[in-house]
């Protein structure tokens, strides 16, 4: 896997919880943010943590920002700071901007102004939650956007002893099987006629009505 490198501007709960993932996975992170007490407390983490001003694009030209690939804004209770930092990035030619939303107004004046993605921690969080706490099927799931994911479920009764030809999955659903695990082995890209049995996971992909669908197939 090649290192890339990224800017994360905000170290709040959320922006120090990336920057630590993101150095563990071996990549290098230039941490940026206004308190200089919270840029000492991730300087011997991040690869670089520099004090300034996020909104004004000459230090960011400085600090050569366009070169990263991507910058993702983690500001916290400032949503001015926020936009306006999203602003300048998109407007000196960013690659990549991502952006974490308080809500769901401040997240679409993101999207408005051209961030390429926008986050919702808090909301998606929620929403993971409540699906982990009313299903025992789901085990793992990805929000590719609002209305489409990748999931991974226990194979609902209705569907075992069924190939993929005819469980109506795509034609009716939507839904294409990505995998399907059995035991410890697993089957990337299962053919047709493939035998969906009891206690298999399925990674499905698909409109997260259709997967909401399926997971409350019996």
């Amino acid at each position: 896997m090649r290192k890339k490198q990224y800017a994360v501007i905000g170290i709040g709960r959320f922006g120090e919880s990336l920057i630590r993932e993101l150095v563990r996975m071996g990549h290098e992170v230039l941490a940026i943010d206004t308190d200089e007490s919270r840029v000492q407390d991730i300087a011997d983490i991040a690869t670089q943590a520099v004090q300034a001003d996020s909104m004004d694009d000459k230090v960011l030209r400085a600090l050569d920002i366009t070169s990263f690939d991507a910058v993702i804004v983690a500001i916290g209770e400032d949503i001015e700071a926020s936009i306006l930092t999203s602003l300048t990035l998109k407007d000196m030619g960013v690659r990549k901007t991502i952006a974490k939303a308080q809500n769901h107004m401040h997240g679409k004046v993101l999207a408005k102004i051209g961030v390429d993605i926008v986050v919702h921690p808090e909301r998606d969080m929620a929403i993971r939650l409540a699906r982990t706490l009313v299903s025992n099927s789901i085990i793992e799931h990805i929000d590719l956007s609002a209305d489409y994911g990748i999931w991974e479920l226990v194979t609902p009764r209705t569907l075992v002893g069924k190939n993929l030809q005819n469980s109506g999955l795509r034609p009716k659903l939507g839904i294409n099987i990505l995998a399907i695990k059995t035991g410890d082995s697993i089957e990337v890209s299962p053919p047709p006629e493939h035998l969906i049995n009891k206690d298999d996971i399925l990674v499905v992909i698909g409109p997260t009505r259709s997967l909401e669908k399926l997971n409350e197939m019996d």
